[in-house]
């Protein structure tokens, strides 16, 4: 675990507990879970329910880590909130029906804008840290699976083994990923060959 995963845990200290810890794969949302457009090398997330469509292979992805008793946490910036972009009401459309059709854990939202400077919003890890405390989780043995270089850092930070879903963003140079897959389900499969 490095050192900024540790300095995190003593900001944030889990609570004694006498209940074994728990694994967690957390999954950024979109170009992970769901398509988004991406325009000049940049994605950009859906903002309108008609548009939120789930990538291949998902569903069996998510429902093998299910049968492999992880949990399932999704992690996401959702910046278009704080921006007037979408309306709360339309991502928590789109985050019900997640939670419906993939049977999902939780979702974890940091719906500020960029230059708020909160403590939830990827690269930092306030969600990976609250969930930790939520769900009685060992983050040493839990996943980030991201595509974006912001969900690395935070699972790095976190202490979580990460796997980068490389779809050649122009993001410039990303910390390097424990490993480095192309979709969902290859990182499904990376995972439970692991554990």
């Amino acid at each position: 675990m490095g050192k900024s995963a540790i300095s995190s845990f003593a900001r944030h200290p889990l609570p004694i507990t006498h209940h074994p810890l728990r694994r967690a794969v957390f999954l950024d949302r979109d170009g992970v879970i769901n398509r988004c457009e991406v325009r000049n090398g940049k994605p950009y997330a859906p903002r309108r329910f008609e548009d939120f469509r789930l990538l291949p292979g998902v569903r069996n992805a998510v429902r093998a880590l299910k049968r492999a008793k992880f949990l399932i946490i999704v992690v996401t910036n959702q910046p278009d909130i704080g921006n007037g972009l979408i309306s709360s009401i339309t991502v928590e459309t789109m985050h019900k029906w997640l939670k419906r059709h993939l049977r999902l854990d939780d979702i974890k939202l940091c719906p500020h804008r960029q230059d708020e400077n909160c403590g939830c919003r990827k690269p930092k890890p306030g969600m990976f840290l609250e969930a930790a405390r939520q769900w009685n989780l060992y983050l040493g043995k839990s996943y980030m699976v991201g595509d974006r270089c912001t969900d690395i850092i935070a699972g790095k930070s976190a202490g979580c083994y990460t796997i980068f879903i490389n779809r050649g963003y122009r993001e410039g140079k990303c910390p390097k990923p424990d490993r480095m897959i192309n979709s969902l389900p290859a990182a499904v499969r990376l995972i439970l060959t692991r554990s």
